[in-house]
């Protein structure tokens, strides 16, 4: 049976039962109810509660499925940037090879001409997703790093993702970066006029500078290199609770780069733990990466890994102002991006980061 690429409100009983069979699972479903959740800024979840006609012990009693983002400006940007077509091949092709916790996958597809795409997954609930701004527990920001070491490792400079140009930052797809200074400059303005007083005055010198210098910050780094998530934070993330659900499962594919691993541990470390314990804990933190590194055969000097990791700690400035002005504009976006731009502006003053821009 061949699957068609279909939207949220064309799914029917037939073809849920098809996805299961897909994935393994010989089903036939009766019925079904589905409901919006998660906060996505590009791509929409749904998830899909299952009534049977007859199914095997262990069916699933639900799914979730990943969609374009139903907003035009939103779904544009999905389309621009080639996340729709990245996250799917990510589960095709490397996430059997990737060492990071990851949903099974039942179904998924992309439409090269329409760029319409599906991805139909396993619902890890009772485990729930992370919230970027209530942020994460220590244990939790432990457990997360491990798993950031895992994705690093598996691909540590493997010279066969270049070759892939869906994946960001290789070879094939044109090497690092790409953003054009001019255009990023001028989505800082606007991000600066759409919030007004609520860019502090030490958040705009950080982005003023690093907006000047972005091309330094592009052609710093020339370390190892690695498949990086580089969305990695708390909203991308599920985490077990008190009634069960693994330990932490990474979802959100869509960024999927080659390129300096560490920053994805900045990313994550700046927004997602409150300033003062980040700057309790931080550096233990990457020690902890460090040694799972080790423990997965990468060799990586401490010394090199924490000048790495200090200059990379503009990546979820960049990325926050850069979506904020890209994707459709929401109450909780708002609050989302100017968080993530304040968490930012603390490490890089914390860890001197603007001298890597001389």
């Amino acid at each position: 049976m061949t699957l068609p690429i279909v939207a949220p409100e064309a799914i029917t009983a037939d073809w849920l039962s098809g996805v299961l069979a897909a994935g393994g699972v010989e089903a036939r479903v009766r019925d079904f109810t589905l409901r919006r959740v998660g906060t996505g800024q590009i791509g929409q979840s749904i998830r899909f509660t299952l009534d049977y006609d007859a199914a095997p012990a262990g069916a699933p009693r639900s799914l979730v499925g990943k969609f374009p983002a139903p907003e035009p400006d939103s779904r544009n940007t999905g389309v621009l940037l080639g996340n729709y077509r990245r996250e799917v091949n990510f589960y095709r092709r490397l996430a059997p090879t990737a060492l990071i916790s990851l949903p099974k996958v039942y179904f998924t597809d992309f439409d090269e001409e329409t760029h319409d795409f599906v991805l139909m997954m396993e619902d890890l609930a009772p485990a729930e997703p992370g919230d970027q701004l209530a942020g994460c527990t220590l244990e939790q920001a432990r457990l997360v790093v491990r798993e950031a070491a895992a994705l690093h490792a598996s691909h540590w400079d493997d010279s066969r993702i270049e070759d892939l140009a869906w994946v960001s930052g290789t070879r094939a797809a044109g090497g690092a970066g790409g953003a054009d200074p001019a255009a990023l400059a001028a989505l800082w303005q606007g991000f600066c006029a759409r919030y007004g007083d609520r860019v502090e005055p030490d958040m705009r010198r950080v982005g003023d500078r690093f907006v000047a210098r972005f091309d330094r910050y592009e052609s710093y780094y020339h370390g190892p290199k690695s498949l990086t998530h580089i969305d990695f934070r708390p909203d991308n993330m599920m985490f077990a609770t008190a009634a069960g659900g693994r330990p932490v499962t990474v979802l959100d594919w869509q960024s999927l780069a080659f390129g300096c691993g560490v920053t994805d541990v900045a990313y994550f470390l700046a927004g997602a733990l409150k300033p003062e314990e980040r700057r309790l804990v931080e550096r233990e933190l990457l020690g902890e990466y460090h040694q799972r590194l080790g423990e997965l055969g990468v060799r990586y000097d401490f010394g090199r890994l924490w000048d790495d990791y200090r200059s990379r700690a503009f990546a979820l400035f960049l990325v926050a102002f850069y979506a904020a002005m890209l994707v459709n504009q929401t109450p909780r976006g708002d609050e989302m991006f100017l968080a993530m731009v304040r968490g930012s502006t603390d490490q890089v003053l914390d860890l001197d980061a603007l001298a890597f821009l001389d």
